[in-house]
């Protein structure tokens, strides 16, 4: 759990470069992915994190609950859960003669959904309105979830048994999808060296808060950007639509979360304004996952051939 100790009172952008200090601390190697990270929480985003199993998906998510003082959940998915233990029941009270609502997980403020290819179709619909909308439909009634909401869902490759593909619906309600692959040399050493990430993790305190990451978020919606920018913006949303080898390209909804990721790096840059190498640095992460390819190609490999492909124009 985050430590609720009191910290000396500091501008939340101030403490962003302790924030990531620390994660980086507890996930060796992977400073590029811990950024991004960064930047989809900071862009109000849902991450998903695809990979193997035993490369620090998890710990990543922990990581970031802790830092950032936010309420967590962790619910595995497995094939016999159901929506309900997600999202909760309501449950008949004898003595006030009613029903009472008793909410399951999915009320907290970082909720890792850990393995969500595992669980049925269904469970995962379930999550459906709660990452798009902030609330959930329960019972006929709607029920506010909390303002920082954010869903940190890993993912196994779907060539292991048990899975079930994400919809591109689902896909698409995610911000980002990030992997992190094996540590290098130093990295992996460090690790077989040092103290357990679980005994680390006991031990985190939290640099931000609830209300600092909301506060972060306006500064991040606040970064501006300029026509060149939104042209080159523009270009990679119109490649991706018009490339021979994409079957479907990036939506305009698509191209709102590449600006908000953009603006968010922009901000971990320590600058109120977007350059093109924003739009670079967070195109990956944000893109390809949703692109639908015509062929049996590798969704990164395609992003990458349209950042090659698009120029940078003056």
């Amino acid at each position: 759990m985050p430590d609720s100790s009191p910290r000396p009172h500091r501008e939340p952008l101030a403490r962003l470069p302790q924030a990531l200090a620390q994660v980086n601390a507890l996930v060796l190697g992977k400073s590029h992915t811990v950024r991004l990270g960064f930047a989809c929480l900071l862009a109000g985003g849902h991450l998903l994190l695809e990979d193997i199993p035993g490369v620090g998906k998890t710990t990543l998510a922990h990581a970031l609950a802790a830092t950032c003082g936010l309420g967590f959940q962790r619910v595995q998915f497995t094939s016999d859960l159901t929506p309900t233990d997600i999202i909760g029941v309501g449950i008949y009270e004898h003595e006030q003669r009613q029903f009472k609502f008793h909410p399951g997980p999915l009320f907290t403020e970082l909720l890792l959904a850990d393995e969500i290819n595992r669980g049925t179709p269904k469970v995962q619909s379930a999550l459906l309105e709660a990452m798009a909308e902030g609330q959930v439909s329960v019972e006929g009634e709607t029920r506010a979830l909390p303002s920082v909401f954010t869903v940190i869902a890993t993912q196994n490759p779907l060539d292991l048994a048990g899975t079930f593909p994400l919809p591109d619906s689902q896909l698409d309600r995610f911000l980002m999808r990030l992997s992190l692959g094996y540590p290098d040399a130093t990295a992996e050493r460090a690790l077989l060296t040092g103290s357990e990430r679980r005994a680390l993790l006991r031990e985190t305190t939290a640099v931000l808060d609830a209300p600092d990451l909301l506060a972060l978020r306006e500064r991040a919606r606040a970064v501006s950007t300029s026509p060149a920018v939104l042209d080159y913006l523009q270009a990679l949303l119109a490649a991706s639509r018009d490339h021979a080898d994409i079957r479907v390209g990036l939506s305009p909804r698509a191209g709102l979360a590449l600006l908000a990721a953009a603006r968010a790096w922009a901000l971990l840059g320590g600058r109120t304004y977007v350059m093109p190498e924003d739009v670079q640095a967070v195109f990956i992460a944000v893109a390809a996952h949703r692109l639908q390819p015509r062929r049996n190609t590798e969704r990164a490999a395609l992003a990458s051939v349209l950042l090659a492909e698009v120029s940078v124009r003056a």
